[in-house]
């Protein structure tokens, strides 16, 4: 396996340099650096995610300038034919976008709570988001805004001063975006599935409401979402010292097609950035539908673990897999 990018590769970059080249993480201090620069758009996506907050909770407090749009209330997500978690249409993302005032040739940084790993998919989610879009220069604040609290640095209050609405223009990406067909299609070719949930949820010993049934895509390779992340100091960072060896210890190959997956699109977006924009694979694609979407066929395999045994059990074929 090539060598992977360090969490302080992804960090380096001098203050003084131009938005345009941005990192997929930023550090408070470049932000504080680069706030007055024009084409540079904070974008605050708190949540209730994590206790990470909500609108009032941004009136409180928040990086000067930031704008305001809650991850799970401006529909940067939906539920379509009772799947939930999956990205909306590109005419929808386009109001969303550009009804924020961000327009293409603005630079944006995501702002997370910073206050737990699920938080952080927040983030990863709608980095994602914008780069199915083909919108390439976007950002995450490392440590989110509890890593900018921390820093010591300048905060804000009241509400935040939107520019006029203008027009963004996305144009899809597929080759990020997995649909059920190219999952189905991976497991009979070289790709890799990668399943970014928990082990539990891994293993078929719980189950997300979203999922009609317990267990994984037989032959995933399990990559916990918050094993890759930890607590600094009260500001949840990507776990610089873990992420290359979790990555190896899943004996994930960074030249392999990869599709990462959990139960709603959300955890999986972690594991897609981590693996796509810090680790540096050539070919990641996020399952937006998950096993919400998996399990509505119950023609569709699944994979749990025998109890006690260690061996993989095929909910359907009972092993043959």
């Amino acid at each position: 396996m090539r060598i992977l990018l360090t969490l302080a590769g992804a960090l380096m970059m001098a203050s003084s340099a131009h938005a345009a080249d941005v990192e997929p993480l930023v550090s408070p201090e470049w932000l504080e650096a680069n706030l007055d620069n024009d084409d540079v758009v904070v974008l605050d996506i708190r949540s209730s995610i994590d206790n990470g907050g909500d609108r009032s909770s941004f009136e409180q407090a928040h990086i000067p300038g930031s704008l305001y749009s809650s991850y799970t209330e401006d529909g940067w997500r939906e539920t379509r034919d009772g799947v939930t978690g999956v990205m909306p249409p590109v005419s929808s993302l386009e109001r969303l976008i550009g009804g924020l005032g961000i327009d293409n040739d603005d630079t944006v940084v995501l702002v997370p709570a910073g206050t737990g790993a699920t938080d952080f998919g927040s983030a990863a989610r709608v980095y994602w988001t914008f780069k199915v879009l083909s919108h390439e220069q976007v950002a995450i604040l490392d440590g989110g805004f509890a890593g900018w609290k921390a820093a010591g640095l300048e905060l804000a209050s009241g509400s935040a001063e939107y520019p006029d609405p203008v027009r963004f223009e996305g144009r899809l990406n597929e080759a990020l975006l997995a649909t059920t067909a190219e999952v189905e299609a991976a497991r009979e070719s070289q790709g890799q599935l990668v399943d970014a949930r928990p082990e539990d949820y891994f293993k078929g010993d719980n189950q997300s409401p979203a999922a009609t049934a317990p267990g994984t895509i037989p032959g995933a390779r399990n990559l916990p979402h918050q094993t890759l992340l930890a607590d600094d100091d009260g500001a949840w960072r990507l776990n610089t010292a873990e992420v290359t060896s979790r990555i190896q210890a899943a004996e994930l190959d960074a030249d392999a097609k990869t599709v990462a997956f959990c139960n709603t699109g959300h955890w999986a977006a972690t594991d897609w950035f981590v693996l796509s924009e810090i680790a540096g694979f050539d070919n990641v694609a996020l399952y937006d539908g998950s096993m919400a979407e998996w399990t509505q066929d119950e023609s569709r395999p699944l994979a749990v673990a025998k109890q006690g045994l260690g061996k993989v059990l095929d909910a359907l074929g009972f092993g043959d897999e």
